[in-house]
């Protein structure tokens, strides 16, 4: 069974900085897509990006020049890099990984944005 991990997650105020990780506990990161997503209070989960197998990169408007996506295939690891943080990225962001019919979530981590 495949698991992923989250990480990185906290307090930062607007304007700020955080990179959040997704370990995975086996390979699949070189075979599956990927992404991550948030769900904030009240709200439904929703997409932040996409890692695709072959490497390549999107992302909803919301977050568009401030969120990359990037991945350590030799780690097994995703990381969301966040920058210019705005009150309205905090959620909880979790990691997923996906190919035909299996996919796999994290618990989530929590970011929040707030002065």
């Amino acid at each position: 069974q495949v698991q992923l991990a989250e990480s990185g997650g906290g307090l930062v105020q607007p304007g700020g900085s955080l990179r959040l990780s997704c370990a995975a506990s086996g390979s699949i990161f070189s075979s599956h897509d990927r992404g991550w997503f948030r769900q904030a209070r009240g709200k439904q989960r929703e997409l932040v990006g996409i890692l695709s197998r072959g490497g390549r990169t999107s992302y909803v408007d919301s977050v568009k020049g401030r969120f990359t996506i990037s991945r350590d295939n030799a780690k097994n690891t995703m990381y969301l890099q966040m920058n210019n943080l705005k009150p309205e990225d905090t959620a909880v962001y979790y990691c997923k990984g996906w190919r035909g019919d299996s996919d796999y979530w994290g618990k989530g981590t929590l970011v929040t944005v707030s002065s």
